[in-house]
C-alpha cells in the first residue's frame, strides 16, 4: 500500500490589519462658519484662533490629529470672499492654492444661517476642484432645533447637486461641546469614556472617522508630540491678536496686525524658574484707533496682555513675561511693502 500523504487545512490566518493612512485636509468656508473651532476640537487643544470676528485666520495653521490608524493634517485657510483690499486678494490665492494641494476638503456651512450668496460663492469655486474629495460639514448644530438642521442638510444636499459637486459625506456637528471636552484635559476626557461624553465630542471624532478612509495610505508625517507645525511666534502672535480683538468688538474692523519682535529666555534665571520675555508690536492702520486698542488708561492693552499671557503660558509650558506696543502701519491691508514687513 502506497504512502499516503496527509494534507492540513491551512490555519485561520490574523485578520488583516488596515493599512496606516496619512494626508492633509482643510476646512473651507465663508468667514465665521467654524472653521477654527472645528479645527480646535479636532486636534483637542488651541492651535487655530477663534473669535466671533470674521476674518481671523490670516496663516495657514496646521492641526495634527494622532490616531493609531492615521495621522490627519488640519490645514486652516482663511475665509473664501470677494476681495476688496489687496490682502483679500492675496488671501483667496492662499486659500485656492491650499486647495489644490490637500487629500480632502471639508466644506463648513453653519446650521443656523440660510445658505447665502458667499456659500453659493464658494461652493461654484469647489464645484472646479474636480479630483479631491469634498465632505460638506454643517457646523453650529447646537444653536438650533431638529427641523432646521433637517432643512440645512436637505438645503446643503441640493446645492451640491445644482452644482454638480458630489459630496463624499454630509455631516453635522457641534464643536463647542467637544471642545469643552478638549479643554479638560485627557483625563476628563477618558473618564466620561463611553457615557456620552457631550454629544459634539462624538459628533467631531465621528467627523474624523470619516475623513480619515479618504486620506491615502502612508506612514505618519509629523512626530507623535506635534499638535501644528506653525512657528512657536506664529501662534504666539496670533493669540496676541486674538485677544486684542475681543476687546474692541464693534469699533475696529480686522485692523490689527501684530508682530512678535523677539522671544528670549530671561538671562540668571534659575533652571527651576524660567521665564520667557516675549516683546510683541500690534499694528493699526490709522493714529486714531490708537486709543481705541490701548483703553482708558491702558486698561484695554493691559487687559489684552493678561488673557494673552495665560493661553500663550498653555501653548510654551513656561511662564512668560508680555511687553506690548501699539504702533501706526497706515494703511496696511492696501499696502504691499506694509504687508510684507507684517509677513502676508
Amino acid at each position: 500500500m502506497g504512502a499516503m500523504s496527509v494534507r492540513t487545512p491551512p490555519s485561520p490566518s490574523e485578520p488583516a490589519k488596515p493599512p496606516h493612512r496619512s494626508g492633509f485636509a482643510c476646512f473651507v468656508g465663508r468667514p465665521n462658519a467654524g472653521k477654527s473651532t472645528l479645527t480646535n476640537a479636532l486636534v483637542g487643544t488651541k492651535v487655530a484662533i477663534t473669535s466671533n470676528r470674521p476674518q481671523t485666520t490670516r496663516h495657514t495653521v496646521r492641526g495634527i490629529v494622532h490616531r493609531p490608524d492615521a495621522q490627519l493634517v488640519l490645514v486652516d485657510t482663511p475665509g473664501l470672499h470677494k476681495p476688496r483690499t489687496l490682502l483679500g486678494e492675496r488671501l483667496n490665492d492662499v486659500v485656492r492654492t491650499t486647495w489644490a494641494e490637500v487629500d480632502v476638503i471639508g466644506f463648513c456651512l453653519p446650521a443656523d444661517q440660510k445658505l447665502g450668496p458667499g456659500d453659493r460663492y464658494i461652493a461654484t469655486e469647489l464645484a472646479g476642484i474636480k479630483k479631491t474629495p469634498k465632505v460638506a460639514i454643517v457646523t453650529k448644530t447646537d444653536l438650533v432645533e431638529p427641523e432646521q438642521l433637517a432643512r440645512q442638510l436637505l438645503a446643503v444636499d441640493r446645492l451640491g447637486t445644482e452644482l454638480g459637486i458630489e459630496w463624499a459625506e454630509i455631516i453635522p456637528v457641534s464643536a463647542v461641546d467637544a471642545e469643552k471636552q478638549a479643554g479638560r484635559g485627557p483625563d476628563a476626557a477618558a473618564a466620561d469614556g463611553d457615557n456620552g461624553a457631550g454629544a459634539g465630542a462624538g459628533q467631531v471624532s465621528l467627523l474624523a472617522d470619516l475623513l480619515v478612509p479618504l486620506l491615502p495610505e502612508g506612514p505618519a508625517l509629523y512626530p507623535e508630540g506635534d499638535l501644528t507645525d506653525e512657528p512657536e511666534q506664529v501662534m504666539v502672535a496670533e493669540l496676541i491678536r486674538e485677544a486684542a480683538l475681543e476687546g474692541v468688538r464693534d469699533e475696529l474692523p480686522h485692523s490689527i496686525a501684530v508682530v512678535v519682535e523677539e522671544m528670549l529666555p530671561r538671562e540668571d534665571r534659575p533652571a527651576d524658574k524660567p521665564l520667557l520675555d516675549i516683546h510683541a508690536n500690534l499694528y493699526i492702520e490709522r493714529p486714531s484707533q490708537k486709543g481705541i486698542v490701548i483703553g482708558p488708561k491702558g486698561r484695554r492693552l493691559k487687559d489684552v496682555g493678561t488673557k494673552s499671557r495665560k493661553h500663550i503660558e498653555a501653548l510654551l509650558g513656561t511662564p512668560v513675561f508680555l511687553d506690548l506696543h501699539v504702533k501706526v502701519a497706515k494703511d496696511w491691508q492696501r499696502d504691499p511693502k506694509q504687508l510684507r514687513k507684517l509677513g502676508f
